[in-house]
């Protein structure tokens, strides 16, 4: 029966080679033996003579995974490799059945030489050898890896550590990279290293970064296992820091911040809701109000709508929010209800032109119906969050009169959200202490269609805004302050 041993060094090379002169001349798996130098051959076991020109194809994916299994320490891993070639020389599809077999425990073999892998590139410490004089540093390190992964982790070290030279030995295989060749060795016995003072500093580091309030001791043998502690310097405070670690997350729970008590948390919040976000010259206020991102109306409306007229207006004129047309040009007031409000105030000899107009929320709040986008009333959050920009256009224009139409712009200026058929002609404090002449908003009277009816409410508007008139020049201001 044909035996295989393959080399300790340039395994992975070697397993294939012969592995594809067995497949091409159709060995079958149970005809032939393998082991490495540690094996010995059978008594009925010859040298290995596979050879064939049946040309045979095999999954690349399958090169990957034998490439990794041949470094697992399971003396029947070849074995198991050449088994399950065979068997996928007739059905490439084995390599992506999950519920075979002999797959799964290779994939769990290759998981495991991969788990080794990442364990020697964290745990290998290096100690400094030679002189400061030497034309390149020189560092060797001691690793007792669980499966044979020296040599497919080589190139790992080769990378990192290109410009010195270095030496990796273990009780199998060793690696020595010395001015840029790398070379590999077997049966080196375990080195005296010198002492290292970087070693202080970096046990030092790792004392620092230990979190006794996050110690989970099972967790970390299992990232670290114990077996490789003997050659970790730091290993040395582990123990240590395991037995403090309760009466130090004790000491860090009580040395951490108190929470403040409720009434702190309301007073901040009144404080914030008192204070206006703008704080700016007013030729930016636009631009600003432009940017706000403070509530979800701006993620569906064109534009914000900032309000326009002179900064020294006796009066401001503050409306709902945009409707369509408003939101389109970006302009206050230029919709129906807008030229409504230009025809009641031409009845009223109020100049718009000589009024800042605006709007309590500065966004379009509507719902879409077909190509039409339906207005709706905005919220009382809504409402607190548009709140800054309204009292910082107040502040710079500081009006002797504001006329709020509808009761969106009543609540926002005098913070009541009672009906406005009964607050309709009524003067309330507002914001600065500036009075608030309370009105219907024209909409109000395009939304009726009671012939009587909307011809008084035209009448009322009209004496609303010759109150508004009158207030704005001859308003005795003490009475409201």
């Amino acid at each position: 029966m044909p035996h295989v041993t393959l080399p300790r060094i340039g395994t992975a090379q070697a397993w294939r080679d012969a592995a594809r002169g067995f497949l091409t001349a159709g060995v079958p798996p149970e005809a032939v033996t393998w082991g490495d130098s540690s094996v010995e051959a059978g008594l009925f076991d010859d040298p290995a003579t596979g050879t064939g020109s049946r040309p045979v194809t095999v999954p690349r994916s399958f090169i990957g995974l034998a490439n990794t299994v041949v470094f697992h320490n399971d003396p029947a891993r070849f074995a198991r490799l050449y088994a399950f070639l065979w068997r996928l020389k007739d059905a490439p599809h084995l390599i992506t059945d999950r519920g075979d077999a002999e797959l799964a425990k290779l994939r769990q073999m290759e998981k495991n030489v991969r788990r080794c892998q990442h364990k020697m590139k964290a745990f290998v410490r290096f100690r400094e050898l030679g002189g400061p004089a030497d034309p390149r540093r020189s560092f060797a390190a001691w690793f007792e890896p669980t499966h044979h992964t020296i040599e497919p982790t080589a190139g790992f070290f080769t990378r990192r550590f290109a410009d010195m030279d270095w030496r990796i030995l273990t009780p199998d295989i060793s690696v020595f990279f010395e001015d840029g060749t790398l070379r590999f060795e077997p049966d080196h016995p375990r080195p005296t290293l010198p002492p290292d003072a970087s070693e202080d500093l970096w046990i030092t580091y790792f004392r620092n970064i230990f979190n006794p309030a996050r110690l989970k001791v099972q967790a970390m043998q299992s990232e670290m296992p114990k077996k490789y502690w003997k050659n970790m310097p730091e290993a040395a405070a582990i123990p240590k820091l395991i037995a403090e670690a309760p009466a130090r997350a004790r000491a860090m729970a009580l040395a951490g911040p108190t929470l403040p008590p409720r009434r702190a948390a309301a007073a901040l919040a009144q404080q914030a809701a008192n204070v206006s976000a703008w704080q700016g010259p007013s030729e930016e206020l636009p631009r600003a109000i432009s940017a706000c991102r403070g509530c979800p109306l701006h993620r569906t409306a064109t534009q914000a709508v900032a309000g326009e007229g002179p900064l020294d207006a006796a009066l401001m004129i503050v409306g709902e929010q945009p409707g369509d047309h408003e939101d389109l040009q970006g302009r206050p007031f230029v919709g129906p209800a807008g030229q409504l409000f230009d025809q009641l105030a031409a009845e009223a000899g109020l100049d718009r032109s000589r009024a800042f107009v605006t709007n309590a929320v500065k966004h379009f709040k509507f719902v879409p119906r077909g190509r039409k986008r339906i207005h709706q009333r905005p919220n009382s959050d809504e409402i607190a969050h548009c709140k800054r920009w309204l009292d910082a256009e107040i502040r710079q224009v500081r009006p002797r009169l504001i006329l709020a139409l509808g009761a969106t712009a009543a609540e926002a200026l005098t913070g009541s959200d009672k009906a406005i058929s009964t607050r309709r002609g009524s003067v309330e404090k507002g914001p600065e202490g500036v009075p608030v002449l309370i009105s219907r908003h024209p909409s109000y009277l395009l939304r009726l269609r009671d012939a009587a009816e909307k011809h008084a409410a035209r009448a009322e508007a009209v004496a609303d805004l010759k109150q508004a008139v009158e207030l704005s020049q001859n308003i005795d201001l003490k009475k409201y302050y």
